[in-house]
Parts: C-alpha cells; sequence; structure tokens
C-alpha cells in the first residue's frame, strides 16, 4: 500500500496549526505520518504538534525552503504532501491527491488550487481566484508549465531525491515556485482539481509582507539564469519531452 507523508514548515503558528492538524484527523484516508517542522518558533507550535500524534523535526536553519527541505528528507512516505500550517484541507485531501497518483503514474508532482476561508467573505472567491490565477499566469511564463503551490502540493519521494541538490534553500525564494523549476523539466506537473484547500488571506492584509513575497518571486526567477532563462528553457523542455515520447514509443 502507498505510504503517504503530510509536511508541514511551521514558525510561530500554534494557533493556526493545530486547526490544521484537526483537520489532517479527520481525512478520508489519514496519513501515514505527519511531519511538522519547526523553524524556531518561539510559541508553543512544537508542543501543539506532538499532542496531535505528529513527528516533530527542528530546522535551525532559517527559512521556509530549509525547513521544507528539511521535512521532505526525513519524510519515509512514497508520496510527500505539503501544506501550510495556517491552511485547512478538505477532508478528502490526502485521498484526492494519492488518487491522483495512482491514476497518472508517469506525473512527478501534483499542484491544487485553494479558497481563501477568513477575511470580507464576499471577496474570498475573486481574490482568490485572482491571486492563484496571477501567480499561474507569471510563473508559467518562466516555467513553460505549471507551477507548483506550496499551500496545496505533493510529489513522489524519489522526485524530490533526485532534486535535492539542486533546489534553493536560500530565505530569499519561494521555495514551491523553486522546486517547480527543478521537478518541471524532468517530469510532468499535474492539476488536482478536486484537491480542496482553505487558505488564509494574510498574504494580502500587509502591503510590506506582499512586496517581500513580490521580490522573492521574481528572485526566485532570476536565480536560475541563464541556464533557465525562458526560451532556453522551453527548448530545453521540449527537447526533453521529445526524447521521453520517443523512448515510451520504443518500450511499447
Amino acid at each position: 500500500m502507498t505510504r503517504v507523508s503530510v509536511v508541514i514548515p511551521v514558525k510561530d503558528d500554534a494557533a493556526p496549526l493545530r486547526r490544521c492538524l484537526r483537520a489532517l484527523a479527520l481525512q478520508t484516508r489519514a496519513p501515514d505520518e505527519v511531519i511538522v517542522v519547526d523553524n524556531g518558533s518561539s510559541d508553543d507550535s512544537a508542543a501543539v504538534a506532538r499532542e496531535a500524534g505528529a513527528r516533530v523535526i527542528p530546522c535551525e536553519r532559517p527559512g521556509i525552503p530549509a525547513a521544507s527541505a528539511c521535512g521532505y528528507d526525513a519524510a519515509t512516505g512514497d508520496i510527500v504532501l505539503r501544506l501550510d500550517a495556517d491552511s485547512l484541507p478538505a477532508i478528502t485531501w490526502v485521498q484526492t491527491m494519492t488518487a491522483a497518483f495512482e491514476r497518472r503514474p508517469h506525473v512527478g508532482a501534483f499542484t491544487g488550487g485553494a479558497r481563501f476561508v477568513d477575511g470580507p467573505r464576499r471577496l474570498r472567491a475573486p481574490l482568490a481566484a485572482v491571486y492563484l490565477g496571477a501567480y499561474t499566469a507569471v510563473s508559467y511564463t518562466a516555467l513553460g508549465h505549471l507551477p507548483l503551490y506550496g499551500s496545496n502540493l505533493a510529489f513522489r519521494r524519489d522526485v524530490w531525491r533526485r532534486v535535492r541538490g539542486k533546489v534553493h534553500l536560500s530565505p530569499g525564494v519561494h521555495d514551491d515556485f523553486d522546486l517547480a523549476f527543478h521537478v518541471g523539466l524532468r517530469y510532468p506537473i499535474g492539476y488536482a482539481r478536486h484537491a480542496a484547500m482553505g487558505v488564509s488571506m494574510r498574504p494580502f492584509g500587509d502591503p510590506r509582507a506582499f512586496a517581500v513575497r513580490t521580490i522573492r518571486g521574481v528572485r526566485t526567477v532570476v536565480v536560475h539564469w541563464p541556464q533557465d532563462f525562458p526560451p532556453v528553457r522551453w527548448v530545453h523542455l521540449l527537447m526533453r519531452r521529445a526524447l521521453q515520447w520517443a523512448e515510451a514509443g520504443r518500450r511499447a
């Protein structure tokens, strides 16, 4: 049976983490392990995680990229799912993601959408659509394929092992976007349409924080240049896909 690990990077998010872990405990398909990576919390995030039965991994290197990588390294599941401490997965989230990999064995990673669960009720749906739509459109231009969304993503553990040495662990980049650069060059990335996820509107609450996120996004793109400059990357993608199709044809 396929083993599933869930990884949650955390720093000073005890209250939302408690809600997130409660939602994971109600899953129709329980994960085989939940790993909470404590990235130097000063609150009781680690205690909350232990009380819920999660495995706590300390990460002294600051930043979400390092914390996420630490959790992925520790995961024992065949499939690794990732979400944030303030995320609220639907009760079918783990089951949906697991089934997606079983249906499409050639896909290396899946990403899902999101809906806002806080903020003005009337703005939740349109803001979520604008936010994720803009992220996908801009990212697609840089990547040549779907990006990964950190609050709702999954990948095969052997895929992580193959790209582990190439990911950037600097706190100045977006770990999900960076991971998409390396996974998407080697494996197809799929969209899990029914992997429902509730997320916080916090990115819109502080203009300064939103500006920092934008700067990190630009930095994540530029750090991959010149080898992944869009036209060059697109050619590499086409060549890799052609070789994969040719190999599949020979095996058939």
